[in-house]
């Protein structure tokens, strides 16, 4: 009997498969591998079961409270409100001027965060890499780093004692033969002092990051560019910055993301009727509206307005980083 005859189906079987192609043979091993991970490594998946439950039961869950944006809602009532009224909370807000100031405000002093926090820790960072020192290092990193655990009630009492008119900032005021400043009553003031306020808390925290990318860079990388003649400013402008290129990106992606959750918390402890022309923001108006007022329907319309905002610049500045640099978050 010849191998063929051995090998042929017997009437009324069907033939056996074909094997699997070099194409799908690693699509069923990478099934395998995974099966087989999560049986051998179900203690390590099991540790992702809480910040899951966490994001699910205060994270997701309450987006279904955004149907009272379209609802008349009243306390005491149904939790998804009385009755359907569409966009009746949107036109309210678009035809108002107060929500125009604020919404302002709040585009103007996220800008001004963005554009002076956001490189600065990049710059302490790049700073620190040059110390010779690991003492000098270590101290400036603790210096940095502590405002970063501060209470936001620590800190804004720091900044209204500090910019109060007996305060320190006025003291020196005072020894350069200047007049003290009300900054905390002058509307003209509070951005300055909210982006200082936010440098001081951020940036320490911010170069944790960028120090964990620079000693990612390959040295050998520095010792070419030593060889081509290049000084310290271009070997940071040539391999240093392109090293941390996609850290930077990334983190930029985030807070651009953040642009208009300006920090309420910061704000509504600091700002007072005096200084609302330029310190009132959405989500301090938000909580007058709100809370203060009751008018949850509206201000749930305005938190929804304000949440497509942000969500679409964090798609556009992603896609935007991954056509220019090639780096993003998907």
């Amino acid at each position: 009997m010849s191998t063929r005859d051995t090998l042929a189906p017997a009437p009324g079987q069907e033939p056996a498969p074909p094997p699997p192609t070099p194409d799908q043979a690693p699509l069923r091993a990478a099934r395998l591998t995974w099966r087989q991970a999560l049986r051998r490594d179900w203690q390590l998946y099991s540790l992702a079961v809480l910040p899951l439950l966490f994001f699910l039961v205060f994270r997701y869950a309450p987006m279904i409270g955004n149907i009272i944006a379209f609802r008349r809602f009243q306390p005491g009532g149904s939790v998804f409100g009385e009755r359907w009224v569409g966009l009746r909370y949107f036109k309210m807000f678009l035809t108002d001027a107060s929500f125009w100031h604020v919404f302002g405000n709040t585009v103007t002093l996220g800008a001004l965060t963005l554009l002076v926090c956001f490189p600065m820790p990049v710059v302490l960072a790049l700073l620190l890499n040059e110390l010779t020192s690991t003492k000098a290092k270590k101290f400036v990193q603790s210096v940095s780093y502590l405002p970063h655990f501060l209470s936001i009630v620590i800190v804004a009492g720091i900044i209204v004692q500090q910019t109060s008119i007996d305060g320190t900032v006025n003291q020196i005021v005072r020894a350069l033969g200047g007049a003290p400043i009300s900054f905390m009553q002058a509307p003209e003031w509070f951005r300055t002092v909210y982006v200082t306020s936010e440098v001081w808390q951020t940036i320490g925290w911010g170069t944790i990051l960028y120090l964990a990318a620079l000693t990612t860079i390959d040295h050998d990388l520095y010792e070419a560019a030593r060889i081509d003649g290049a000084n310290r400013w271009r070997q940071t402008w040539h391999v240093t910055l392109p090293g941390i290129r996609p850290t930077m990106m990334t983190l930029l992606i985030l807070n651009t993301g953040a642009f208009m959750a300006v920090g309420f918390e910061k704000i509504l402890l600091i700002y007072n009727p005096l200084t609302y022309p330029t310190a009132d923001v959405i989500s301090t108006y938000l909580f007058r509206v709100g809370l203060v007022s009751n008018n949850f329907s509206y201000a749930a319309a305005i938190g929804l307005f304000e949440s497509i905002i942000g969500l679409t610049l964090v798609y556009s500045a992603n896609a935007i980083s991954r056509r220019t640099t090639g780096a993003s978050l998907w």
